[in-house]
């Protein structure tokens, strides 16, 4: 859990993600900021500076895919392009009056919202409702391991998130407690059966006699 800009932001329970975006975050824009990242798994950067024709159509329709751009990404390693689910679609629809000509979230002084003040507002909507060790990465996070959870495969999942190397994938996903639980619980059919046979079991609970020690013979003196 991340506390004091140290570890890494938590993973974000079904109440969390739902008081978050009832209560916590202020307004249309955040909201939507934030359901981009949830949404596409995106970092917080690649969310901030995406173009709003990367997201709408000529006519402001919301697009089957959004594209997050090769420059945006970490390492500049490739463009991505994301499936937009109908929850993210409702709200990118609601958004589209509000978005920029050009940045899909525009700056207050030109550009896009900077990085750190997507921070921010998550900080202050955070402590709104009582939520901790959450970060801008806890979307990502979040978003990765859910599909991980569910069964998805970790090469469709790099697909999404735009690893290259499944092992730094790996570092994302989560690994709860009761996972471990089940983990280990599953080891039982590995159980063996001891068979003790039936005279030894009797004995053990009194219902035969211990044999008889052995007599001496007698003497023929």
């Amino acid at each position: 859990m991340k506390r004091s800009g140290h570890g890494k932001g938590k993973i974000l329970t079904q109440a969390e993600i739902q008081l978050l975006f009832s209560r916590g975050l202020a307004n249309l824009r955040d909201r939507c900021l934030f359901a981009v990242m949830l949404y596409s798994a995106c970092r917080v950067n690649e969310a901030v500076t995406l173009l709003s024709e990367d997201v709408y159509d000529g006519q402001g329709q919301v697009r089957s895919h959004l594209t997050i751009r090769k420059k945006n990404t970490k390492g500049k390693l490739a463009t991505r392009t994301i499936p937009i689910i109908s929850e993210l679609h409702s709200i990118l629809k609601a958004y589209e009056p509000d978005s920029g000509l050009i940045y899909l979230f525009p700056g207050r002084f030109g550009g896009h919202i900077h990085s750190d003040s997507a921070a921010r507002i998550l900080r202050r909507a955070c402590k709104r409702v009582g939520i901790e060790g959450a970060s801008t990465h806890s979307f990502r996070r979040t978003a990765l391991t859910t599909m991980s959870d569910n069964n998805t495969p970790l090469r469709v999942i790099a697909e999404v998130s735009g690893h290259r190397n499944l092992g730094q994938l790996q570092a994302y996903l989560d690994v709860r407690p009761d996972q471990v639980l089940g983990a280990v619980s599953s080891l039982s059919m590995l159980s063996p059966v001891i068979e003790e046979s039936a005279e030894v079991e009797k004995r053990k609970f009194g219902d035969l006699p211990s044999a008889p020690a052995s007599t001496p013979s007698p003497d023929k003196g």
